[in-house]
Parts: structure tokens; sequence; C-alpha cells
């Protein structure tokens, strides 16, 4: 009887020798891919930002101004608090949204049209927001919202004085009708919008024992303390008017860290709101905000300029440098934008 010939084959050694080869090749490549996929979604929030500040362009060749962050009418019950559209909503028609902007309506309380119960505008979030997706049920037969990534300048402090219809110094407040002749510090160096993280914690109605703007992030973080509404929803609401849900100020720089201990006992980031413009009850109590704006793209935040353009700002921004860029008329001097 003929021997059969050996086949050949792997050892054991040689396999766990390939096997280990393979790993460390995956693990070579893995953050190369990680890298690619937030560079893809860094340009698609880039060119969010495009559209948005496209949006607001067109609108301001329309109406010769642009949109107000909220149109509060105290005779109007439907314009108060959460009740008036913001600039989400506003720009719809301008960013392909026509057949939802044609069945809204903007004179009546948003929060009582079910036709935007669960609707996504695909422009108002970035996908590397991890909460993005995250829908809110407010409860109350209410319609379901998708928050926003991106909120609108509403300056470095002070947002709104009912009493006197006065507002901040950003390009946002309730009731008013900024230009482009109203940016006599340069289109190119103000800002219009920017990255904000959805479901952002806040407080709010403690309003500032001083008007000062706060010089650190340790004052904001006592602001926040002193709160008495202590909330988990910042920028859910996309056609909610209040800067807490669509916008932000420059009281600190990007991505600085201002937080409350949450239920765990864990320390998480949030924003302080002193009074809700032009909430029923709190008529009379100027608004003043720290919204920061915040990012999941490393070291930065993406914003959008009055002059249309986008840029990617360095978190380590000089503080005055990003508190000039949220005014419109400030009459600072920026060098050079990082």
């Amino acid at each position: 009887m003929k021997n059969r010939p050996v086949q050949p084959g792997f050892t054991l050694v040689e396999l766990l020798v390939v096997i280990a080869i393979i790993g460390v090749l995956i693990s070579l490549l893995l953050p190369a891919v990680q890298q690619a996929r937030e560079a893809a979604r860094r340009i698609q929030c880039s060119n969010n930002l495009k559209q948005i500040g496209l949006a607001l362009s067109l609108y301001e060749g329309t109406y010769r101004k642009f949109p107000a962050s909220a149109i509060i009418d105290f005779d109007n019950p439907y314009t108060g608090n959460n009740g008036s559209w913001g600039v989400h909503g506003r720009i719809l028609p301008y960013l392909e949204q026509g057949n939802l902007y044609d069945k809204i309506d903007l004179m009546a309380a948003w929060d009582n049209q079910q036709i935007i119960d669960s609707v996504q505008v695909p422009g108002f979030y970035c996908t590397s927001d991890t909460q993005s997706n995250r829908l809110r049920n407010p409860g109350g037969g209410k319609p379901r919202l998708y928050p926003t990534s991106y909120g609108f300048n509403f300056g470095t402090w002070f947002v709104f004085d009912p009493t006197t219809g006065e507002g901040g110094d950003g390009m946002f407040y309730p009731n008013s009708h900024l230009g482009f002749q109203s940016v006599t510090d340069g289109t190119s160096n103000t800002l219009l919008a920017a990255e904000v993280k959805a479901w952002t914690p806040y407080t709010r109605n403690g309003g500032p024992t001083s008007t000062s703007i706060p010089p650190t992030a340790g004052d904001v973080e006592s602001l926040i303390s002193s709160g008495t509404q202590k909330k988990t929803t910042g920028h859910t609401e996309w056609p909610d008017g209040r800067v807490h849900h669509t916008g932000f100020t420059a009281t600190m720089t990007p991505n600085t860290f201002t937080g409350i201990r949450n239920p765990s006992g864990e320390k998480v980031d949030a924003d302080y709101n002193s009074w809700q413009e032009g909430k029923d009850g709190d008529q009379g109590k100027p608004t003043y905000a720290a919204v920061t704006s915040r990012s999941y793209h490393p070291g930065v935040v993406q914003v959008g300029l009055v002059d249309g353009s986008v840029r990617s700002i360095a978190e380590t921004i000089d503080l005055q440098t990003w508190r000039a860029m949220a005014t419109r008329s400030g009459g600072e001097v920026i060098r050079s934008i990082p």
C-alpha cells in the first residue's frame, strides 16, 4: 500500500502569527477609517452652516432685514414664552423646505401645530452630534421634536429687555430689525451662527446679581448654580425662539466647560439663561445668557460668518477676540481670525 503524500498546511504557531498580523493591521487601519469618517462629517457640518448662511442672506435680501429671534407681542399670548417661532422656522423656504413652510402658521404658537411632529430638517443637525437623533416628547399632546446642532449669534451676554425693547449686541434678539447695514464691524468679522450641542443642560429664572459680563468660567458656574429651574433640554426645540434653544452667546470661548451636577452626581456641561424672553410673568425682567458654542469635532467649533463664509475656530481662541466676533458694531479691531 502506497503512502499518501503529506498535504502542506499551517501549523498552529503559523496560524497564530497570521491572526496576530491581521490584528495589528486592523488596529493600524481603524484610526484612519475613523478619521476619514470624521472628516466627512465635518465637511457635511460645514455645508449645513453654509446653507444656513445662504438662507439668511436670501431672507435679508427679501425683507431687507434678518429674522428676529422671536416676535413678541405681550398683547398676544401666542407669541410669548415658547410660542413664538425662532430663526430656524422662518428660513425654511430658503432651505428647500417650502412645502413644510406652507403648512405652518408663524402667527400661531408652534407648539400647537402637529405638522412639525417628528419632522427632522436635514440641515439643522450635525451627524457628529451624538444626541441629534434623540426625539423629544414634551407630552401634553404637543409635537415631538428633534433637536438642533446650530445656534444663532445672540451676542456676548445681554439678550433682551422687554421694558425698553432693547436687544443685545449680536445678530439676533426678539423683535429685531437688523440688516447688513447694521454690521459696522464687517461681515467677515462677525458671527452669524455656530455649532451647539443638542440636549445641553441649563438653568434659568435666577437673575444675575450683576449685569456685567462674567469674566471667568467659574463666574458662569456660579450663575448656573443660582438658577431656580434646572433642565436637560437645551437646543431640543428647533422652532423655539428663546436663546437656550435657538442660539448661543460668546460669554465663554467655544467648548468651555461650565457645569452642574446631574442627579447621578456627575458634573456635566451646562448653560445659563436668567429669564426667558417674553415669558408671561417674567415681563420687565431682562434676559442675560451664557449659552456656549460647543462641538463634537475635536478641538474646534465650526461657525458661519455674516458674509456667508464658514470657518473652523479653535477652542483656544482668545476670549476677547471671540467676544469681538460676536458683536455687530462693537468697534473692536480683529487683526486675524484664528
